[in-house]
């Protein structure tokens, strides 16, 4: 009986440390400081990885308005440009970044970029006009009193982001009422991650604008079937007329089902998740239980999916999860703090990216004490 007993409890104990060994989860290795010039304000990064295992990163850089004795800077700004620097390894990055690209007639936005499997890049980005007071606009200027929104663009890379080609303007979403600067149909808009599907289509979750004060979003389904030179509206996937949906990012499970993860306003900032079984035709959204904004993924190689996303509450900084392959388990899932350290709400902008088979870097904005908005990242190992 005291064998058997012991031999109980060996086996006990070793599969209880198994378990312990095996069960999925996150470390984090370390953050990095990816770049910084208390000259510019820095922010809204996404990132890709290249064919040849290069890492291009792309963000959103202004001048820091202190210097000209400005109370601080925001997130309008004439002088926004997109930059992009490049790394071989994720890890060790250049200290100045190249020119991505200079909208002509004012400032751009949260560049997003999409590394197609035909080897081409595409960047999503939207941008603001700042025309003078004796202007005769009759557009909007959605709260900021020197800025007109003027909508999105795509602008793409053939080799890989030495050139772009375009802009390129996506349609209007139908039935959208408001004009751009020029007078036309306000071009479709977002910020988040687009998606290749198995068949080479692209997802891309847009916004439009239904109210004003308050001012109330819907996100909408485009598809691209000519690796994002031409736009197709397919259907709603989040509208109401007390909560607002923006910064969607889109993900097609390995069974097939189309995935919009929402950033909300006026719901207590809750993530929000909307799902198609059909391809993109019909969506149901509810929320998934947590607060965070704006959230990305990246599929991980043994197809779960890592989650990531800013949390602006204290304590300020970036949050992640770990999802099963289809993104069923999300109330359930464990939230990962990666930083709790942020000076303000005005970070995040997470962006996710895999090293190797188990390790991942997430890029994204933050701030120490108020100071300097740079692009930083950390680096996980997934378990």
């Amino acid at each position: 009986m005291k064998i058997a007993k012991f031999l109980y409890l060996i086996v006990f104990f070793t599969a209880n440390i198994n378990a312990q060994v095996n069960k999925p989860g996150i470390v984090k290795i370390k953050d990095i400081n990816i770049y910084q010039d208390s000259n510019f304000y820095s922010s809204f990064p996404s990132i890709i990885k290249r064919p040849n295992g290069e890492y291009l990163l792309a963000f959103r850089r202004a001048p820091e308005r202190k210097m000209f004795g400005e109370k601080g800077s925001t997130h309008v700004d004439p002088n926004s440009y997109l930059v992009m620097m490049r790394s071989k390894d994720g890890i060790n990055w250049p200290k100045q970044p190249d020119l991505l690209y200079a909208y002509p007639f004012g400032g751009s936005q949260d560049p997003c970029l999409l590394q197609l499997k035909d080897g081409s890049v595409i960047c999503a980005s939207y941008s603001w006009v700042f025309p003078r007071p004796d202007a005769n606009l009759k557009v909007p200027n959605f709260g900021n009193s020197s800025a007109v929104f003027n909508g999105g663009y795509i602008v793409k890379s053939l080799d890989g982001g030495t050139t772009w080609q375009g802009p390129h303007y996506p349609p209007p979403i139908p039935g959208e009422i408001h004009n751009d600067a020029f007078g036309k149909t306000l071009p479709a808009f977002n910020r988040g991650a687009m998606y290749e599907g198995k068949k080479g289509q692209i997802y891309w979750g847009v916004a439009s604008i239904d109210k004003e004060k308050p001012l109330i979003n819907s996100t909408h389904l485009y598809i691209s079937y000519d690796k994002g030179i031409t736009w197709k509206y397919t259907s709603t996937i989040a509208k109401s007329d007390t909560v607002s949906f923006s910064e969607t990012s889109v993900y097609e499970t390995p069974k097939g089902d189309v995935i919009a993860f929402m950033r909300t306003e006026f719901f207590d900032d809750q993530a929000c998740i909307a799902r198609s079984k059909d391809g993109g035709k019909i969506f149901t959204w509810e929320k998934m239980g947590f607060q965070g904004h704006p959230l990305a993924m990246v599929r991980l190689p043994d197809n779960r999916v890592l989650l990531t996303y800013g949390y602006r509450h204290q304590p300020f900084g970036i949050r992640a999860r770990i999802l099963n392959a289809e993104c069923t388990d999300y109330k359930t899932s464990k939230e990962f703090i990666v930083r709790n350290d942020g000076g303000t709400r005005d970070l995040g902008y997470s962006w996710p990216v895999v090293l190797s088979h188990n390790k991942v870097l997430i890029v994204y904005y933050f701030n120490k004490e108020n100071g300097t908005r740079h692009i930083a990242g950390s680096i996980l190992e997934i378990r």
